[in-house]
């Protein structure tokens, strides 16, 4: 399969044998592929190596056979966001969360967009928090694994005065009764729930509810191994701002 002038963004660069990157991409029509771009650590490809870094927008050209293609051309459309602090480790939760849930070769417009509208707002830190509930969202919903945001696991309304763990294979879960402590970190109050589904960014308190019951979720899709990200994030004391 060849690529002419494909657009994407670029999740993540390694270096591949001596003068090389293996690159990973969101692309617009083709979902994740693995690029081989063959002598970017050069300094005559220099440019080719300064258009594929982390978060940046591309057009290429490549070939594509079998689980990897390779990279023929590549040139920046944008510049990337330049980013501080939180939107730092956001920007790399962002790409490793991308990278790990999605599989090569399988078309997912949806979530191209929402990467694209999320990348524009990780620079905004007053609205960190919500950009990365929402991605999640739509990453769940783009995979085809996500919830019915305002019902719950038996069809009835989701109540916004209730708290609801969130289980992959069943739904929201209501909790009838008081919770400990540790149960009711890790569920969502209803009007959290609810806000996501409106794409209505909630009260702090509801925002804050949904970050740990997301992130199990997530958690469960990805197996044993976790995100390097939220060990970082973890290490970093939630960044004080519930991302």
């Amino acid at each position: 399969m060849r690529l002419i002038a494909e657009f994407a963004f670029v999740l993540h660069a390694r270096p591949w044998r001596e003068t090389s990157l293996l690159v990973e991409i969101l692309s617009a029509h083709h979902g994740r592929i693995g690029l081989i771009a063959r002598g970017a650590q050069t300094p005559k490809r220099h440019p080719m190596r300064a258009a594929l870094q982390p978060l940046q927008s591309i057009r290429f050209d490549a070939g594509i056979h079998g689980d990897l293609g390779q990279l023929h051309a590549v040139e920046a459309v944008d510049a990337a966001p330049r980013l501080s602090g939180a939107a730092i480790l956001s920007g790399f939760y962002l790409n490793e969360l991308t990278l790990r849930m999605t599989p090569r070769l399988d078309p997912l417009p949806q979530l191209y967009a929402a990467y694209a509208r999320t990348r524009a707002l990780l620079a905004w830190p007053e609205l960190l928090a919500w950009t990365l509930r929402r991605y999640e969202r739509d990453l769940l919903d783009a995979l085809g694994i996500g919830f019915e945001w305002q019902r719950d696991g038996e069809g009835l309304p989701i109540d916004p005065a209730a708290r609801y763990l969130l289980d992959p294979e069943y739904g929201a879960r209501r909790q009838f009764n008081d919770a400990d402590g540790g149960s009711r970190r890790m569920a969502a109050t209803g009007a959290g729930l609810l806000a996501l589904a409106a794409d209505r960014m909630p009260e702090p308190e509801d925002l804050a509810s949904l970050r740990l019951p997301m992130r199990w979720v997530l958690a469960q899709h990805l197996g044993s191994k976790g995100l390097k990200s939220w060990e970082i994030l973890g290490d970093f004391g939630k960044l004080g701002d519930g991302t």
